[in-house]
């Protein structure tokens, strides 16, 4: 479905999700200004509960419309979260020779996104 109105729906969301991620990531990187990328991390993570979440919304019948999940599934959810900067912030845990901090963060990344996705789809299990 190509319209005008989705493809609002769509530069909403993802203008409100990138803002959001923007402040969560200098929030924490204030409060922790370490070599561990944990600002990029945890809106990663809340980024995987949230499209969880909403998934399951729009799974129930008549949860959400269409408009409404484009704003939040396509439009903030990606907007918010960040493969990009995900990538850019391993490698340069490795250049750096942090490997530990480098293996922690892509196995964290990829399992913990998965749990909180899974937990996000629970919150509201098809009706």
């Amino acid at each position: 479905m190509f319209s005008m109105k989705a493809v609002l729906m769509v530069a909403a969301g993802s203008a409100l999700g990138g803002v959001a991620r923007y402040g969560l990531q200098m929030l924490v990187y204030k409060l922790y200004p370490g070599p561990f990328p944990l600002g990029t991390f945890l809106v990663n993570l809340i980024g995987c509960f949230l499209i969880g979440w909403f998934f399951s919304l729009a799974e129930r019948a008549g949860a959400i419309n269409q408009e409404t999940k484009l704003f939040l599934i396509t439009g903030f959810c990606g907007g918010f979260t960040t493969f990009s900067t995900y990538s850019v912030d391993a490698l340069s845990l490795l250049r750096a020779g942090r490997t530990g901090y480098f293996f922690l963060y892509v196995t964290g990344s990829v399992a913990l996104g998965m749990l909180m996705t899974y937990l996000g789809m629970q919150v509201i299990k098809p009706a």
